[in-house]
């Protein structure tokens, strides 16, 4: 099944520095308090990441995104809590220093287009967008996938285009990318993903068994298609699933 899903054209103009309209202050200590727990971690696991600090525009755009807004009602008290929540489905958001280490990770600049393959409730989507100058994003689950594109529109994000179909597929159509970024784990290297990178592009995927540990890989696409993989952090990811 591949379904792209239509969004409202909506006006994105905003800097990073400004928060989300109606945005409410009753998270406003957590939120800051979240930010200091991301850059201790990021201090501790600076061994495994292989950088010491995060890119300030990231840690900005954390700042900016109302983590409330993308977790069920049941625990919108621990939105910022710094670990994973269920958000149906059997998934989950990812835990807000993974969101930030794997933003980080990709480098992106304003004038790159990524490739998201893991939708979701469209938390780590709204960082992305605000990083990048275009996010297409492939979920399987499309209630899930539906229900992001539905709350993203009502932000205010006109930089995104949303897609039902199978992650380890891609979206052929708009490559090449100059970063993918993969919020599921994925067994081996998605070929698929690779062929849809840009040279000179980066990819962050969790690879490893599901169930299990799993390392982020980075991957880069060399001048000539040559590719130079790292793994830099024990993760544990839902897996990605792949469709017949």
């Amino acid at each position: 099944m591949c379904v792209i899903l239509g969004h409202r054209k909506t006006r994105w103009g905003r800097l990073l520095t400004e928060t989300m309209p109606g945005r409410n202050d009753e998270f406003g200590e957590a939120r800051e308090a979240l930010i200091a727990e991301i850059e201790a971690e990021v201090e501790e696991t600076r061994g495994f990441l292989g950088f010491d600090r995060l890119d300030a525009k990231v840690l900005q755009a954390i700042r900016a995104v109302p983590r409330e807004d993308f977790v069920p009602a049941s625990v919108r008290d621990l939105a910022y809590v710094n670990r994973p929540l269920a958000i149906g489905h059997g998934q989950t958001i990812s835990q807000p220093f993974i969101v930030a280490a794997m933003t980080s990770a990709l480098a992106l600049t304003p004038s790159d287009r990524v490739l998201e393959i893991g939708t979701g409730c469209g938390y780590q989507t709204a960082v992305l967008a605000r990083l990048a100058q275009w996010v297409y994003t492939v979920e399987v689950i499309e209630r899930l996938g539906e229900a992001a594109r539905d709350r993203l529109d009502g932000q205010g994000y006109d930089n995104i285009d949303f897609r039902i179909g199978d992650g380890w597929r891609g979206w052929p159509e708009h490559a090449p990318y100059d970063a993918i970024i993969v919020t599921a784990a994925a067994r081996e290297r998605p070929a698929a993903l690779v062929e849809q990178l840009a040279e000179g592009g980066r990819m962050i995927v969790p690879i490893g068994p599901s169930g299990g540990t799993q390392r982020l890989t980075r991957i880069e696409k060399q001048p000539g298609g040559e590719l130079r993989s790292s793994g830099f952090l024990p993760v544990a990811f839902v897996p990605l699933i792949e469709t017949r």
